[in-house]
């Protein structure tokens, strides 16, 4: 499923995406870097993909010809019931470390 990167509403497309398509509950960008499947903040350009350009706004619509909509299993999101991600279980994991015993 296509999940939008700032409310987590799923998205229904039903044609090509569009550089100006956003989020029917939010409102917005839908092709926009967060949501692409290349995104990692651990990458060059905060990209998987070598030959994308540099966009300073990930949050923001853009012309990238590399960008493909980030698949997402339904047992990943909150607030379904299904597994945890990996994000939060780090989290988790982390905030463990420094409660109180008492």
């Amino acid at each position: 499923m296509k999940i939008c990167h700032r409310c987590g509403h799923e998205v229904q497309l039903l044609s090509e995406l569009q550089r100006t398509d956003s989020c029917g509950r939010c409102l917005s960008d839908l092709k926009c870097c967060l949501n692409c499947r290349f995104f990692d903040p651990a990458f060059n350009n905060q990209c998987r993909e070598p030959q994308a350009e540099w966009c300073p706004d990930k949050e923001k619509a853009n012309f990238c010809e590399f960008f493909e909509f980030r698949e997402t299993s339904a047992l990943t999101q909150p607030g379904t019931g299904g597994a945890q991600s990996s994000h939060d279980r780090a989290r988790a994991a982390l905030d463990s470390l420094f409660k109180k015993k008492t």
